[in-house]
């Protein structure tokens, strides 16, 4: 398998999307019908919190979806996730990220996203995303944002970054993050040729089945590969809250220690570098990111 295309195979199953038509209109009553069908999944979690992950793979596209309940306000999320920079801090955070900058087109937010390899790699060098931003409150307690890129690599098509919020309660809050991307038979060619070497072996955390010790069997293929970054975003999310109570100087840090430390209670699934090359990198990353 060519270099390149393995590469632009990694970044396509490290971005993620949803599928602009498959994602009708929020509204508070159906996350709260979604909540409550959801709820004892999410109670009897194995994660050790409230949280459920699916996947589902189409002839022509992949979808992933976290819903979790997190231990924030509603009125928290909504007033921060509705702001462009701030999901910029939250982008950073994850391995494939390297650089994320708000631009202003017309009266419309865009987020230039560049996305290359899990190590320390020049600006350059990374894919450059184009990802337009639109976030609606459609009720006091319903939050919608949405980013959407009409084109990746390898042929891949409409991409979406998806979340929706309502209050559970005065002190939690339930999220849905989804992820999904059309793609081609190029593209379909290259996942299978990354999965058959780079990606071969790695697993996600739908359980499929148990082995004869008991012990989990879980998904892999492109469903494991996009419930991992699923996660990944979804953890991203939860350590830019949790960094909140951080003085303002040193919130980036710990939004990368928090999701470092996150991602290897998932070893299995996540673990790509160790702790110090990874918060080194992201230093690095987040310091290029701040100049003009």
């Amino acid at each position: 398998m060519p270099l390149c295309v393995f590469l632009l195979t990694s970044l396509v199953l490290a971005v993620g999307c949803v599928h602009a038509s498959s994602a009708p209109p929020t509204s508070a009553a159906m996350l709260q019908a979604q909540y409550a069908a959801l709820r004892p999944r999410l109670e009897s979690s194995p994660f050790g919190q409230r949280l459920f992950v699916e996947s589902i793979e189409a002839p022509r596209s992949l979808e992933g979806h976290i819903y979790a309940v997190i231990d924030y306000p509603y009125a928290t999320v909504s007033r921060l996730f509705t702001t462009p920079a701030v999901w910029c801090d939250v982008l950073i955070v994850h391995l494939n990220v390297k650089e994320c900058r708000v631009m202003t087109v017309g009266s419309r937010a865009r987020l230039a996203v560049s996305i290359g390899r899990k190590v320390d790699q020049a600006v350059a060098d990374a894919f450059p995303f184009e990802f337009s931003f639109s976030a609606t409150v459609p009720a006091a307690d319903a939050l919608e944002v949405s980013l959407d890129a009409p084109r990746g690599p390898i042929g891949t098509r409409d991409y979406h970054i998806v979340l929706t919020a309502t209050a559970v309660d005065e002190r939690h809050t339930f999220v849905h993050l989804r992820y999904a991307y059309g793609f081609g038979i190029e593209g379909r060619v290259a996942m299978r040729a990354y999965l058959a070497t780079g990606g071969r072996g790695k697993v996600g955390f739908t359980i499929t089945g148990l082995g004869a010790d008991g012990s989990p069997s879980y998904i892999g293929d492109v469903r494991g590969a996009i419930e991992r970054n699923a996660m990944r975003y979804f953890l991203a999310l939860d350590a830019y809250l949790g960094a909140l109570a951080a003085p303002p100087a040193q919130q980036a840090q710990q939004r990368f220690e928090r999701w470092f430390d996150a991602t290897e209670r998932y070893r299995a699934q996540l673990h790509e570098l160790d702790r110090d090359a990874y918060l080194q990198m992201k230093r690095r990353e987040y310091a290029r990111q701040q100049r003009p």
